[in-house]
C-alpha cells in the first residue's frame, strides 16, 4: 500500500507539472562540464545523464554536508550509519558503493582497501560545484565508474581582485560550522584558500544487538556519538603568454568521529588530495593535457583509548591527455594513464600494492541534427590481467527543444584488497566484476522549464556482494538493474519548482537461494520535490519533500527497512548585498526512519547561519 501510494503521488505531480506550467522561467547559462567526455562542454549537449551543483546551489539548499546534497538526486541512494562523521555509502543507478568513480580536481580519490570514498569526511565549505554523471564511464576512467562518475571540484578564485567569504552556524545536538576563505587574482593568474571547522555532540548512534544474535553494530551503548572536523583547501593557476596554462590543488580534512562498537567505537579520519595541471596548445588544432596526483585516505581506530588498528591508502595518478579538433564538428581524444594503489595497515595484507595501465580513445562528432560519442579503453591490470571497455552515445535533435539520446556501455571492477585480502574476511579467489549497461532518454527544453526521461538497464557478472553464510564476500553469478529517471523544473507563479523520480529494480539473478532478491540498501521508489521563493526582494523561502520506498538490509531479505517521507524547510533573509542570515528546519515531523538496519538518523532539528560573501 505504502509502494502505491508513493507511485501514485509521483505520477499525479509530474502529470500536472507537464500539463499546467504555462509561466515563462528565467533562462540560466548552461554550465560546462568536463566529465562525462573528458572535454568541455555544455550540460545540455552531453549524451550522458548529468546533473551539475554549484556552489550557489549548496548555500541555497543551506546543505551542510555531501549526504545533504545527494540525497535524493535522480538515481541516487544514500545509506549513512548514524548521523555526521559515521560512514556513508553512495549508490548510484543501483550499483555497489564501490562502483562510483570519485575525483576531486581531476584526481582520483577513495581507499584502496574499502573501494570507497569517505563522503563524510569531505568538507562542504570547500567546494565549488560537482558534477555526476549517470552511467558507466570505465571506457574513460578504467576500473570503477559501472555506475558513473562523482568529480568534485574544490573552491576557485578569479581574477575580480581579492575576495574574502565567511560563514558561522550553529544549531540542534550542539553543532557548529563555521568557514573563512580568501580569493582573487589578476589577468594570468588567480587563487583561493579555505578554511573550514565543524563539530557536533551527535546522537545514539546505533541501536544495535550484541552477540551471540548480534545485529548492527553488535553492542547497546546508548551515548552521544559526536564527530569533529578541521579542514582546508588551495587552488591556484596562472596562464603565460604563450598560452601555457597550469594550476596546482591541494586539500587535506582531518575528521574524529565516535561511533558505537563492540571492539572499535572510534576513529580518526584523514583525506588528502594534491596534484596540478598543465594545459598547453602547440597548434591550432591540437589541446594537450597533463595531470597528475597523489590522494590519500587513512584511518586510526580505537576501542575507547585503547589503539587497534590502521588503514593507511596512496593512490598516485598520472594521466596525458591530447584532443585533436577535425574541422568544426569532430573532436577525437586519444591518451594514457597511470595508477598505483598502495596499502599501509597494521593488518597483514597478502598483497598491498597494485598498479593498472590504460589508454583510451574517443570521437565525438555533430553531424546534422545527430550527436555521436565512440569511445574505447584497454586497461592492464597487474593482478587481474588485460580489460577491454568501450562506449557509444547517440543523440538525435528532433526539435530544437527536444532531444532524443541511446547509450551503451561497459565496464569492469576490479576487486578491493579488504574483499581479496582482508584476514578472516578476504576471499583471494574473487574475480572482477563486468558489466554492461543500455539508457535511452529523451529531454526538452520548453517556455515553461525543462524536463528529461531516462529507462536503463544494467547487467553485472561477477557482481561482489557480502555472503552471510560464509561471512565473506562472493561472486553473484548475475544481477540485473532496471531504473527509470524523470526530472521536471518548471516556476508557478513566483514558485521555482524541481521534482525528480526514480523507479529503481535492482535484481539479483543468480542462482541460490536468494535468487529474484532486491540487492541490499536500495530503495525502489523515490521522488524529491524541491520549491523555493523569493518575497520582497529580501526573503527566499524554500523546501524539501523527500518520500522513499522500503529497502532491505541483506541479500536474503529478511530485514526490511520501511519507506518514509521527510520534509525539510528552510529561509533565508538578504542583509545587504554581502551579508545573509539563513536558516533551516530539518525533518520537520521528526519521523523516525533507518537508510542502514539498525542505524539512527537525526530526528528534528534546526540550524542557523550567518554568511559574508561580497557580491561580483
Amino acid at each position: 500500500m505504502q509502494k502505491c501510494r508513493l507511485s501514485a503521488m509521483a505520477a499525479l505531480w509530474f502529470g500536472a507539472a507537464t500539463t499546467v506550467f504555462a509561466e515563462n522561467i528565467d533562462r540560466h547559462e548552461e554550465p560546462v562540464i568536463v566529465t562525462a567526455t573528458r572535454t568541455a562542454q555544455t550540460a545540455d549537449a552531453s549524451l550522458a545523464s548529468v546533473t551539475v551543483i554549484s556552489r550557489k546551489d549548496i548555500e541555497h539548499q543551506q546543505a551542510r554536508s555531501i549526504q545533504d546534497l545527494f540525497r535524493g538526486l535522480p538515481g541516487i541512494g544514500i545509506t549513512n550509519n548514524g548521523g555526521p562523521g559515521k560512514n556513508t555509502s553512495v549508490f548510484m543507478r543501483g550499483t555497489e558503493s564501490d562502483h562510483v568513480l570519485v575525483m576531486i580536481d581531476n584526481i582520483k580519490v577513495g581507499s584502496a582497501t574499502t573501494g570507497t570514498t569517505a563522503f563524510q569526511n569531505i568538507p562542504i565549505q570547500q567546494i565549488e560545484r560537482i558534477e555526476i554523471v549517470r552511467g558507466p564511464r570505465s571506457s574513460l576512467y578504467g576500473s570503477e565508474a559501472i555506475g558513473g562518475v562523482i568529480h568534485i571540484f574544490t573552491r576557485k578564485g578569479d581574477g575580480g581582485g581579492f575576495k574574502p567569504n565567511f560563514s558561522f552556524g550553529y544549531g540542534s545536538y550542539d553543532t557548529f560550522n563555521g568557514s573563512a576563505g580568501l580569493s582573487g587574482g589578476g589577468k594570468q593568474g588567480w587563487f583561493n584558500m579555505t578554511a573550514s571547522g565543524m563539530g557536533t555532540d551527535g546522537f545514539n548512534a546505533c541501536t544495535g544487538k550484541p552477540s551471540p544474535n548480534g545485529a548492527g553494530c553488535f553492542t547497546i551503548d546508548p551515548d552521544r556519538d559526536g564527530y569533529h572536523n578541521v579542514a582546508g583547501s588551495m587552488r591556484a593557476g596562472y596562464r603565460f603568454k604563450n598560452g601555457l596554462e597550469i594550476d596546482a590543488n591541494f586539500m587535506h580534512s582531518a575528521g574524529k568521529t565516535k561511533f558505537d562498537g563492540s571492539t572499535v567505537n572510534k576513529s580518526e579520519l584523514v583525506q588528502q588530495v594534491f596534484g596540478g595541471t598543465a594545459r598547453f596548445s602547440p597548434m591550432d588544432f591540437w589541446n594537450i593535457n597533463l595531470i597528475a596526483g597523489r590522494s590519500k585516505q587513512n584511518s586510526d581506530n580505537f576501542n575507547g583509548t585503547i589503539f587497534t588498528s590502521q588503514f593507511n591508502t596512496i593512490r598516485d595518478t598520472i594521466t596525458l591527455q591530447n584532443d585533436f579538433t577535425i574541422g568544426n564538428n569532430h573532436l577525437l581524444t586519444v591518451g594514457a594513464d597511470y595508477q598505483n594503489d598502495d596499502v599501509d595497515s597494521t593488518e597483514d595484507f597478502t598483497v598491498n600494492t597494485r598498479n593498472n595501465w590504460g589508454v583510451f580513445t574517443q570521437y565525438q562528432a555533430s553531424i546534422a541534427k545527430h550527436n555521436l560519442q565512440l569511445s574505447l579503453r584497454h586497461d592492464d591490470n597487474e593482478q587481474f590481467g588485460n580489460h577491454v571497455t568501450g562506449s557509444a552515445g547517440w543523440g538525435y535533435a528532433i526539435t530544437d527543444k527536444v532531444r532524443l539520446t541511446a547509450n551503451f556501455g561497459s565496464a569492469f571492477k576490479a576487486p578491493t584488497f579488504n574483499e581479496l585480502y582482508f584476514p578472516g574476511f578476504g576471499n583471494a579467489d574473487l574475480r572482477p566484476e563486468k558489466s554492461r549497461s543500455y539508457e535511452f532518454g529523451a529531454r526538452g527544453n520548453m517556455n515553461w522549464g525543462n524536463w528529461s526521461l531516462n529507462v536503463y538497464e544494467t547487467r553485472i557478472d561477477n557482481l561482489i556482494a557480502f555472503d552471510a553464510s560464509t561471512f565473506a564476500p562472493g561472486n553473484i553469478d548475475d544481477a540485473r538493474i532496471r531504473g527509470l529517471e524523470a526530472i521536471v523544473n518548471t516556476q508557478i507563479k513566483g514558485w521555482q519548482f524541481n521534482g525528480n523520480l526514480t523507479f529503481l529494480e535492482p535484481k539479483n539473478r543468480s542462482s541460490g537461494a536468494n535468487k529474484g532478491n532486491i540487492l541490499p540498501r536500495r530503495a525502489e521508489q523515490s521522488f524529491r520535490l524541491d520549491a523555493d521563493r523569493t518575497l520582497f526582494d529580501k526573503i527566499r523561502i524554500g523546501g524539501m519533500f523527500l518520500a522513499e520506498g522500503e529497502r532491505f538490509d541483506d541479500l536474503a531479505n529478511t530485514r526490511k527497512l520501511e519507506s518514509y517521507v521527510r520534509v525539510d524547510l528552510r529561509t533565508e533573509y538578504i542583509i545587504n548585498q554581502n551579508w545573509r542570515l539563513q536558516g533551516r528546519i530539518e525533518n520537520l515531523f521528526d519521523k523516525d526512519y533507518e537508510t542502514a538496519a539498525f542505524f539512527n538518523q537525526p530526528g528534528r532539528n534546526f540550524f542557523v547561519t550567518i554568511r559574508y560573501q561580497p557580491s561580483s
